[in-house]
């Protein structure tokens, strides 16, 4: 609990009065193995996960291949924004890349902390437009840029994820093919 108090606290100065309801909320130990899903697709998102160890991907299918839109590595929290806000299901799918345990706290139950404690509703507003500006970044990202300036972003980005991450998820994350990519990477 303490690597999130952490992360909160990096958006926002927490008092002594939230830190103890972040200690004393309802929240789940979770644990994945490697390739288990943590949530599917069309099914409803109703958490924030806190990833304590291990690495997670989003991603959707369509016509059978595999888009991937984010990597989560460990001390980042993480949810699907549009089915939580919403309330509809959920078009992604949140996979377990590596062993993973996380900590999963209920929207509405972060949402009554959110309510009593003005520095974790700060902490809520800062996440989540955090969230849409990286969102907006990667859009922009896998429009305007090659392939080779998306690698050579990813890298510099995520050095610790690039021995991490499968060259078939790297290549499904960047939008090329597994031969392209180790093209760029002969480079």
């Amino acid at each position: 609990m303490e690597s999130l108090i952490n992360f909160c606290s990096q958006f926002s100065v927490l008092d002594n009065s939230s830190i103890e309801a972040l200690k004393n909320c309802n929240y789940e130990i979770k644990e994945f193995k490697k390739g288990e899903l943590i949530l599917r697709e069309n099914s409803h998102c109703n958490y924030f996960y806190f990833i304590t160890k291990g690495l997670v991907k989003m991603c959707f299918t369509s016509e059978e291949k595999e888009f991937i839109m984010r990597f989560f590595p460990e001390h980042i929290l993480f949810t699907n924004l549009e089915s939580l806000a919403s309330k509809k299901t959920s078009k992604y799918k949140f996979i377990a890349l590596e062993n993973t345990s996380l900590l999963r706290v209920s929207s509405n139950s972060f949402e009554t902390l959110c309510l009593k404690h003005h520095s974790l509703e700060t902490f809520y507003r800062k996440f989540m437009t955090l969230a849409n500006l990286n969102m907006m970044e990667r859009i922009s990202e896998m429009l305007e840029e090659d392939a080779s300036k998306r690698y050579e972003n990813f890298t510099k980005k995520f050095p610790q994820l690039v021995q991490r991450i499968s060259l078939g998820d790297l290549s499904s994350y960047l939008g090329i093919t597994q031969v392209s990519l180790s093209r760029i990477r002969a480079k």
